[in-house]
């Protein structure tokens, strides 16, 4: 048994779990009217979630270089690859909603009478569930190869 592999593999499953649970509280606030209380926490949360996601590749590619599985069993497995196909598409998703909420709180910080037009959000909500659709996609792919598929 490998300390660092275990500990490695602890870590990024719990950021992983995490940025499941930000994406939740950010589908939840959104589904709400926006005042400039919850927009500022709905940009807090979201900072987080870059955040989080930027530690969940620093503890994947940890894993990948200095887990017991080598990188070799990473870099010829086409389940990998899946998975971090889905991970970049649910990164590119979460643009949209980060530049509005930015701009719904500085729009919100210059005028106390700021409303998120209801088609933004609409629109913000909806990329919201597309990330977590297709960031279900990520411990699917991750049980498979841990199964041995792919290779």
């Amino acid at each position: 048994m490998d300390t660092t592999d275990l500990i490695l593999a602890i870590l990024h499953h719990l950021l992983v779990f995490s940025l499941a649970g930000i994406i939740a509280a950010e589908f939840v606030l959104i589904r709400n009217t926006l005042d400039a209380s919850t927009l500022r926490r709905l940009g807090r949360i979201d900072r987080h979630y870059g955040m989080i996601a930027m530690l969940v590749i620093i503890a994947g590619l940890a894993r990948v270089l200095y887990g017991l599985k080598g990188w070799e069993f990473y870099v010829y497995n086409w389940v990998f690859w899946a998975k971090i196909a889905a991970f970049a598409i649910v990164g590119l998703l979460s643009i949209r909603p980060t530049m509005r909420i930015i701009a719904w709180n500085r729009q919100s910080a210059g005028n106390a009478a700021f409303k998120v037009p209801d088609d933004e959000l609409a629109s913000v909500r909806k990329a919201i569930l597309a990330q977590a659709i297709v960031f279900l996609l990520i411990p699917v792919f991750a049980a498979a190869m841990a199964r041995g598929y792919g290779l």
